[in-house]
């Protein structure tokens, strides 16, 4: 270091002398040792943030910028296709150091295991969330040992790429991810994370042919839902006027939408998070956190663009009008998005700790689309939820936590999964302890189990209120209105003034990437606190923890948070009250052409899209076709049909049985797990339909069925069954069905000794 300089690694320099520090008194030392940790805090501090602006200068100057940690091989451009977008599609390389929790099952044979693709969001970050760390969604994949593949963007869009140009971009990557795995026991699965899970959901409605189970975490389907006094970012299109400042925004982009729009609209939702704690904790925690805070900052700062017209169809469809749940969006080749045309398994993860995606946002779309139970069941559609009780909305995908547990036990019990019959299912994590019954049935350190659920048990989650469905029907009537009025008399002459020059510096302007880029290498003052950095780490006196200073230096961020949080708790309240004034006022609503209030099948019909005459037409043949099924098929039905009606009741499974069942399958058919996916689907529905018929049917199913197996199939079914405790019906249920196995053996055995009977009289 250059003598001539200051030294600002301690505050010595500037007072050489500082008779309080030798004055007695325990006080005067603390205070001193604190002010020397405070001011070392303070450079290292600077030298953090410098390096935050230089790994942002390095990180967006990169080719394909992500933050993914695993190696990649990229398999198609979606520049070449045709109908060109900046996505891509890359197989991920496993690394030497993540090896299978499990031997693979299939005889050992990767190539033989289901592929599973992430598709990250374009919400005004960068890609690669889904891969961020070893625990991730990807590592859960690669650690049980598929195959994994990743969906990822460039920084740019293609000029003129549209949202469906994306989706059928996300339909050539799943059939070529098909095409390279042809032995796959089933279609791929596939992972989509925040806003990228409804634009899986709206392929899966355009291609359903391609999918197999989906998993859509903390993806918000349903924008007009939430919890009163909770949600307040549903509120933000309505309280700027609609969609009309989306269209300003684009215009004055020239063209683009720039994705840090979409991250403020993230960073305003919490001010304290924004304003203080983010930087607080990097502060105060100095010696430990860089790393970790350098590692998110590249992913929080690494903002995207959007075309004009993308982010236009994003905000009219779903976030201002939510059309998606309600089947109103068609493609321009008349291709209705229905999510009911989904057949897949659709699992959904969401938190009660997210404020991006509660849980209504995440499942209020099943309550949109379904009246009851029985209406879901005549779309044969299922749906698996689980809720986590605290995790924010990016731990859903980054933390460690959520890839060690949830979604280790989602990709480890994928097939279970998409074996369900059609129907709501709840899934809960229990971790696995020696005292756990057939602990070596479990894979990995928890216990997935599945219970069956009613439109009910989500209603009840969702609170879905007609009253607020009104008000955001009204708010998304006046957006239409606003946006016409801004493209008849403001959209030209705001294209007219605006030039690549003058976009391009708005968006180096935005406050968001203002900060990373003032302070960088390329600022002069940098080098002298890089220098200065060096000496307090050779140097670094951190104070104790009991220090009264430190202590009250922790009082006092707290009362900054606390601070914050009434501010945000106030703004929220005065938010929601505005917007349900103003949207709720009678006079409103009647010029949005809503019908009175005591109407209450229109305010259902608000979201709710009613059936066809057609799709009553055809669930009235499939039951028809079922009832001429009853009778059909043999030992592999029955054995199926058996086990289902025993615990058709509770509806629980979880991967112990499954687990066994699997080997009990494997002694009837070699072809693999997943083809009698189609028989368990087919007898839960038999069941449903009438089970009295279906159960006295079984002899028949039975008749042709060797002795020897009809017995070793009936052991099967009397362990299975009892793994979990059984109440007096399903006892009695077991009991009935074990005397019709046995009772068809006997037959077969008395059958078979009548010839040779008669030969010997």
């Amino acid at each position: 270091m250059n003598q001539s300089q200051p030294n600002f690694a301690a505050p010595e320099t500037f007072a050489p002398s500082m008779p309080f520090a030798s004055m007695p008194g325990n006080l005067f030392a603390q205070g001193y040792a604190y002010a020397v940790d405070a001011w070392q805090r303070s450079v290292l501090f600077a030298d953090v943030m410098r390096e935050r602006g230089n790994q942002y200068q390095s990180h967006m100057q990169e080719r394909v910028p992500n933050v993914l940690d695993f190696d990649t091989e990229l398999i198609i451009d979606g520049r070449t296709l045709p109908r060109p977008v900046n996505y891509g599609l890359v197989r991920i390389v496993a690394p030497d150091d993540l090896k299978p929790d499990r031997d693979l099952v299939e005889g050992h044979d990767p190539g033989r295991l289901r592929p599973f693709v992430v598709v990250d969001p374009r919400a005004g970050h960068g890609p690669g969330i889904g891969g961020f760390k070893r625990d991730s969604e990807i590592g859960s994949a690669l650690r049980a040992g598929h195959p994994c593949y990743f969906i990822g963007f460039l920084p740019d869009p293609v000029p003129g790429q549209t949202v469906e140009d994306v989706m059928h971009a996300e339909a050539a990557f799943l059939e070529k991810v098909i095409e390279l795995h042809p032995h796959s026991p089933g279609k791929p699965a596939v992972i989509g994370n925040c806003q990228a899970g409804w634009q899986v959901l709206m392929t899966a409605s355009m291609r359903p042919e391609l999918f197999g189970p989906i998993v859509v975490a903390g993806a918000p389907v349903s924008y007009w839902a939430g919890w009163r006094g909770k949600n307040p970012m549903r509120y933000s299109g309505g309280m700027l006027g609609g969609s009309w400042l989306t269209a300003l925004t684009g215009d004055l982009g020239d063209g683009r939408f720039d994705g840090a729009w979409l991250v403020q609209n993230f960073e305003n939702l919490n001010p304290a998070n924004t304003l203080w704690t983010k930087q607080y904790n990097l502060y105060a925690n100095i010696d430990t956190e860089g790393p970790r805070y350098l590692g998110f900052e590249k992913y929080w700062g690494g903002h995207v663009f959007l075309n004009a017209g993308e982010m236009q169809y994003i905000v009219d469809n779903l976030f201002v009008g939510n059309r998606f749940v309600s089947g109103e969006i068609v493609t321009s080749e008349g291709v209705r998005l229905d999510l009911r045309n989904i057949r897949s398994p659709i699992v959904v993860f969401c938190s009660y700790g997210d404020n991006i995606t509660p849980p209504p946002q995440a499942l209020g779309w099943i309550t949109d689309l379904y009246r009851d139970d029985a209406d879901l069941l005549g779309h044969d559609q299922t749906i698996v939820y689980a809720t986590h009780d605290s995790i924010g909305h990016l731990g859903i995908f980054v933390s460690s936590s959520t890839g060690k547990k949830e979604h280790r036990e989602f990709v480890s019990n994928i097939d279970l999964i998409d074996l369900l019959p059609s129907g709501i299912y709840e899934a809960h994590m229990g971790a696995k302890t020696d005292a756990t019954p057939h602990a070596d049935l479990v894979q990995g350190q928890f216990v997935l189990s599945i219970s069956s659920r009613t439109i009910a048990d989500v209603r009840a989650i969702v609170q879905p209120d007609p009253e607020s469905n009104r008000r955001f029907a009204t708010a998304a009537y006046l957006s239409r209105v606003n946006l016409g009025l801004y493209r008849s008399f403001m959209q030209p002459w705001v294209r007219a003034c605006t030039t690549p020059w003058t976009a391009d510096l708005s968006s180096k302007l935005h406050p968001l990437r203002v900060t990373y880029e003032l302070w960088s290498d390329r600022n002069p003052f940098a080098s002298s606190v890089a220098q200065a950095a060096e000496s307090v780490k050779e140097a670094r006196a951190p104070v104790a923890a009991d220090n009264p200073f430190l202590q009250m230096q922790t009082a006092m961020s707290d009362a900054v948070i606390a601070s914050f949080d009434f501010y945000r708790d106030m703004r929220d309240a005065a938010v929601e009250q505005l917007f349900e004034t103003v949207y709720g006022a009678p006079w409103l609503q009647a010029f949005a052409g809503l019908p009175p209030r005591s109407d209450s099948e229109t305010d259902a019909a608000l979201t709710e899209p009613g059936d066809t005459e057609e799709r009553e037409a055809s669930i009235v043949a499939e039951h028809e076709r079922l009832r001429h099924d009853m009778t059909e098929g043999g030992l592999v039905e029955a054995s199926v049909r058996a086990l289902l009606y025993v615990r058709r009741t509770h509806g629980e499974a979880d991967e112990r049985r499954f687990n066994l069942a699997r080997e009990m399958l494997s002694r009837l058919s070699d072809h693999g797990i997943l083809s009698f996916k189609h028989v368990v689907r087919e007898q839960a529905a038999l069941l449903r339909l009438d089970s009295e018929a279906a159960i006295d049917a079984l002899p028949g199913l039975l008749a042709s069925a060797p002795t020897d197996n009809i017995r070793n199939a009936a052991r099967d079914i009397d362990k299975l069954s009892t793994m979990l405790p059984l109440d007096e019906h399903e006892r009695a249920d077991l009991a009935r069905i074990l005397t019709i196995f046995e009772s068809a053996s006997k037959k077969k055995a008395s059958r078979r000794a009548e010839p040779a009977r008669q030969q010997v009289e």
